[in-house]
């Protein structure tokens, strides 16, 4: 199993990694380690043929799903369609789901949990061009 480690943390910032994505297996939480307070994200990989062992729903909280490697089925209620690298998806509250890997690689994915309905300004409409030292 993947673990989280925290590389760099500050009063307003944490720097933490899960290690190769390639390498990844197992699910990992994240928001521990980075003190998050608006969402949750976790890593998860599954190998081939693998299935998440259950269905699950939320109450409060949307779910969004990236595939970052190989391809499977996602199921929503009593909807099921292929997904692979790439592929995004968002579930709302009060729907059970679950994914399954069907490529010969590993699946795998980072799922964004976040309190739905609670997304206001973003991009630049919550920015405020500021000017700092440069040390890049």
């Amino acid at each position: 199993m993947s673990e989280v480690k925290v590389l760099n943390k500050g009063d307003k910032f944490a720097h933490a990694s899960v290690g190769s994505l390639k390498a990844f297996e197992g699910k990992q939480f994240v928001k521990d380690a980075t003190g998050a307070t608006s969402c949750e994200i976790s890593f998860g990989t599954l190998s081939t043929g693998v299935e998440v062992p259950f269905y699950h729903s939320h109450r409060e909280n949307e779910e969004n799903y990236i595939i970052l490697s190989g391809a499977g089925r996602f199921q929503v209620g009593d909807e099921a369609f292929d997904i692979a690298e790439g592929s995004v998806i968002r579930v709302a509250t009060n729907c059970d789901r679950n994914l399954k890997c069907t490529s010969a690689e590993p699946m795998t994915y980072v799922c964004i949990q976040a309190k739905e309905g609670s997304l206001g300004k973003y991009t630049a409409e919550d920015a405020d061009i500021t000017t700092h030292e440069n040390k890049m």
